[in-house]
């Protein structure tokens, strides 16, 4: 993979600035104007170092600058290897120079080799070339070419300090960030499977809930909150999973949340009991939480910020069908067979999505990987073997030493969203917005059934396909909505930082995601006015699902990137945190729900609800455009940077 052409002119400044010294002759470095710097792999022996290394050339001509300086060696003559001095980096140095090119390779270092091919053309080079190549190529150019290498050397360097260990360079396959796209995608299909199963079930019993009422003899208030306490359990169990997860990766919490979920999923019915049927729901739900979870945290792992409405879009493909598939299977299952089959039959669903979990699923998180790589060269060092040059000194890792203090550092895992929660108030703009939407969406979604049987006397299995309506809304905004989003990131950092043609693009950041939020917030109080008239008036069927569409478009998923964008590592806390409103409102406001409609009906009723959201989340996006980063910053050294 060689670089593209508008860069060449980077290095053939820095070379020429390095070359013409140490070579001495004019003519000697004649070939270097149309040197090109690329990536290619060999194989090289290191007789200081005792073995055979296998890397990926990283090309960061800094580090070429550097070297050539100290090279002694001209070209066309046979490649060799030469230790350098230390050149006050703490490290030694070891260069090559042959009729293939310039190489250099670190010591202890994250940069393992440095490779010039060269590309020889006819013809002299001297300072007339320098003219052209600097009418060629702006000094700006070069200028950013070169910082953006050295941002990710710092990146690389700060991952070694931190983690023990850091990749072979930016272009290091281990990285997931590097992962082919089929490969990050499958694993997003899987992730949004098993945030399906969390949908399906959260809305699967709305339609039986009055042959469940019947038969377990439970009242109004009773039956709604043996639907809403799902949510409750929503609510607390991602703080566990995200603290286990921060700690011990994605895949193996994922897998056995999976396995807690199908175990009380199928005990909900067992006996007929009430009690059961809450308690059982409120703990299938700790372990459901998982999808919620750990989605968007998994495809930040894999994917970058430039990319994270594509990402998100994704993993949301599936899961926003469960709105209309789970009272779909729910009004068929309760009709034809009877509704304790619900929960087997989502038992059984789950089932298959956590064997094929266990097939596709790779650890994504960065923290773990590096940790286990680390792990992996001090063994390889305590052994008699060599050190790669992307390790640190030895250090003590190992699995029983990673367990042995488990408990504490969960605690102190399980505290960190509270703490977010607290000392950053970026924080509670966020929860505020966010639970309030998801509030008055689990409230729509427990009565939706209602409103077809009741008002348009329509059977349970036509008024559960209604529920098409609220899934087409919701596709529509992350599909739709995610990769615009990105567009609509990716233009606001050139607008920043593009002052002229070739500049670097300066870094993201969160409020980039901030006018996705507004099409959001305009959608779902219009949806609500909207759906809550036309339903009371007794208007076509069609123009009800129209007004639920429109509400569901109001979709939070810019919020949620905003947060994962902030918080990036630690995005499962912050998921948490964020979500935890989220899920004790969709518990409360389910169950006074009844009384509301029955008070004010269909029309004021979603009325009020829009008034209130109207009031208090319209404020948030001019808030966090206007003064979104330093409510970021307060609070960040208090959380450990995050």
């Amino acid at each position: 993979m060689l670089l593209s052409p508008a860069h060449q002119p980077a290095y053939q400044i820095a070379l020429k600035q390095s070359v013409a010294p140490t070579f001495g002759a004019k003519d000697s470095y004649q070939i270097l104007p149309r040197a090109v710097v690329g990536y290619r792999e060999r194989i090289f022996t290191n007789r200081d170092l005792g073995a055979a290394h296998r890397r990926r050339h990283l090309c960061l001509p800094s580090f070429v600058v550097l070297m050539l300086r100290q090279l002694p060696l001209r070209v066309g003559s046979p490649e060799q290897w030469v230790k350098i001095p230390d050149l006050n980096l703490t490290n030694a140095y070891y260069a090559s120079h042959g009729g293939k090119g310039l190489g250099v390779r670190t010591f202890r270092r994250n940069i393992t080799m440095l490779t010039v091919e060269e590309k020889v053309a006819p013809g002299n080079t001297g300072p007339e070339d320098d003219k052209t190549t600097n009418k060629e190529s702006p000094d700006i150019e070069a200028a950013a070419a070169l910082h953006d290498e050295d941002e990710a050397l710092q990146h690389l360097e700060r991952l070694r300090k931190e983690y023990g260990a850091t990749w072979d360079g930016p272009d290091d396959p281990r990285d997931p960030y590097n992962w082919p796209s089929a490969k990050k995608i499958s694993i997003g299909i899987v992730m949004g499977l098993g945030s399906l199963v969390t949908l399906i079930t959260a809305s699967v019993t709305a339609a039986a809930l009055g042959d469940i009422s019947r038969d377990l003899g439970l009242d109004a208030a009773t039956a709604q909150i043996s639907f809403s306490v799902y949510f409750l359990g929503l609510a607390f169990g991602p703080f566990p999973i995200a603290a286990i997860s921060e700690m011990d990766g994605r895949r193996n919490i994922w897998i056995a949340s999976n396995l807690w979920f199908i175990l009380w999923n199928s005990l909900c019915p067992v006996g007929y009991s009430k009690s059961l049927m809450i308690a059982g729901r409120f703990l299938a739900a700790l372990g459901a939480s998982v999808g919620n979870a750990l989605a968007g945290p998994v495809m930040t792992d894999m994917f970058r910020e430039k990319d994270r409405g594509k990402s998100l879009a994704i993993a949301g493909l599936l899961p926003y069908l469960g709105p209309a598939l789970g009272p779909i299977i729910g009004g068929l299952v309760s009709q034809l067979i009877h509704w304790p089959w619900l929960f087997y039959i989502i038992s059984i669903i789950d089932t298959v999505v956590l064997v094929i979990g266990i097939t596709v699923l790779r650890e994504t998180y960065t923290p773990v990987l590096l940790r286990g790589k680390a792990a992996t060269l001090a063994r390889l060092d305590q052994e008699g073997g060599e050190r790669p040059p992307t390790a640190t000194p030895p250090m003590e890792m190992n699995r029983w030493a990673f367990w042995s203090d488990f408990f504490s550092r969960l605690r102190v895992n399980m505290v960190r969203p509270f703490q977010l929660l607290v000392y950053r108030p970026v924080m509670h703009v966020v929860t505020l917005n966010l639970g309030l939407s998801f509030g008055i969406y689990t409230l729509t979604l427990s009565t939706f059934a209602e409103l077809w049987v009741d008002r348009y006397g329509q059977s349970k299995v036509a008024s559960s396909l209604h529920y098409i309506a609220i899934s087409v809304g919701i596709t529509i905004a992350t599909q739709v909505g995610g990769r615009g989003m990105d567009v609509v990131y990716q233009r606001l950092r050139e607008r920043d930082g593009a002052s002229s043609p070739g500049a670097k693009l300066p870094p993201g950041k969160p409020e980039y995601r901030v006018p996705y939020m507004i099409p959001g917030i305009l959608l779902l109080p219009s949806g609500l006015f909207w759906y809550g008239w036309s339903a009371q008036r007794h208007y076509h069927w069609i123009v009800v699902d129209v007004g639920a569409a429109v509400f569901t478009m109001g979709s939070f998923i810019a919020l949620t990137a905003y947060t994962l964008d902030e918080f990036r590592e630690y995005g499962a806390s912050a998921n948490a945190a964020v979500r935890v409103l989220s899920q004790i409102l969709g518990f409360a406001f389910p169950i006074f729900a009844p009384r509301l409609y029955e008070t004010l009906d269909y029309g004021w009723g979603n009325s009020v609800l829009a008034f209130i959201f109207i009031g208090l989340a319209f404020p948030v996006p001019a808030c966090l455009w206007l003064w979104g980063e330093k409510l970021r910053a307060i609070g960040r050294q208090r959380t450990q940077g995050r």
